[in-house]
């Protein structure tokens, strides 16, 4: 006989082989080939950054949980994974420290202070961008041209100004150099086919959910098509759906943010909305602000919505009963 019954929030799991620290592993494994190819077209600049944000997220937490006598779970690979996600938003002039302050704000101001993991409201390495973006703008907004191949090659710190595919009247990328990434960029958003077999990974092992990332990218190919009425052609420049499909961080955003267990929505059709939310936010900010890219705000901004997704697309509970409301019991 049960002496004991555990009841506690959805959502539930019924798998206990699919750990916090084996999602994460998939997660980074499916993120390595992408952190290769950042390294082939940008260089030896690029993977100090990536280990700097790795080793920064890793031992923020470690230091932020030790000094607060919370129990150390930096092997669960959570901060690898966000580590990683924060590097992959750098330019890859970017200097070193500006990936160890992102990493510090990304565990510590975004995830610990919240709780920790679990807990955060928005996904840390968006949430660390966000303020780089604002406090040092000219180093965020610095973009090299690749070098494929030379990894060895130096990098320049100081702030270059290189037109990226977003970047208003910018037309002479082909889909090609798009989908293979030698276009400037930040060093996790330009090679779109290791993004792409990554999130095949994710998605033949159900780690991450179809529904947020084809409805992010399907809502944004409808908008374009709705603007452009051009799936591709050469004479329309950046004007068509393909080019914008293949640019900026709507890849990376759609695949590996946006379907971020804690800060995206439970149910299926929450999981839809907050795909089709990003897609015409993402649409708005390109297409309507003075800001080429709005990936990011697009995320951050559903992440701040999801509970109330969740809310009301959320199931009632077994034998729910609608509470009157005893104002109105009182008039009566």
């Amino acid at each position: 006989m049960q002496k004991k019954l555990i009841v506690s929030a959805a959502p539930y799991l019924h798998n206990h082989a699919a750990t916090t620290q084996r999602i994460m592993l998939s997660v980074v494994i499916a993120l390595l080939p992408t952190a290769a190819a950042a390294v082939w077209f940008f260089g030896g600049n690029a993977l100090m950054l990536i280990v700097v944000a790795v080793v920064s997220a890793v031992a923020a937490e470690y230091i932020w949980q030790k000094l607060t006598h919370k129990p150390v779970t930096v092997s669960d690979m959570s901060a690898v994974v966000t580590g990683l996600l924060l590097a992959f938003n750098l330019p890859a002039n970017a200097p070193w420290w500006l990936a160890a302050v992102g990493s510090f704000l990304a565990i510590i101001l975004i995830k610990q202070l919240f709780g920790g993991l679990g807990q955060n409201f928005m996904n840390p390495a968006l949430a660390a961008r966000a303020i780089l973006m604002l406090s040092w703008t000219g180093l965020m907004a610095a973009n090299v041209l690749p070098h494929a191949g030379q990894w060895a090659a130096p990098v320049a710190l100081d702030a270059v100004s290189v037109a990226t595919p977003l970047t208003h009247g910018a037309t002479g990328f082909t889909l090609w150099q798009l989908f293979y990434g030698d276009v400037p960029g930040m060093i996790g958003e330009t090679c779109k086919i290791t993004l792409l077999l990554g999130g095949v990974f994710l998605l033949v092992f159900r780690v991450i959910d179809w529904r947020i990332p084809v409805s992010f990218i399907a809502t944004v190919a409808v908008a374009y098509f709705i603007k452009t009425g051009t799936l591709y052609s050469m004479e329309s420049g950046a004007q068509n759906v393909l080019y914008q499909l293949l640019s900026g961080g709507l890849i990376i955003g759609a695949v590996f943010m946006a379907t971020d267990y804690v800060t995206s929505p439970i149910t299926g059709i929450g999981k839809l909305i907050m795909g089709v939310g990003c897609g015409v936010l993402l649409f708005v900010i390109r297409e309507f602000s003075s800001y080429p890219e709005g990936c990011s705000f697009a995320i951050l901004f559903m992440n701040v919505l999801t509970p109330l997704i969740d809310r009301f697309t959320g199931s009632k509970p077994f034998g729910f009963e609608k509470q009157e409301n005893p104002a109105k019991e009182a008039k009566a």
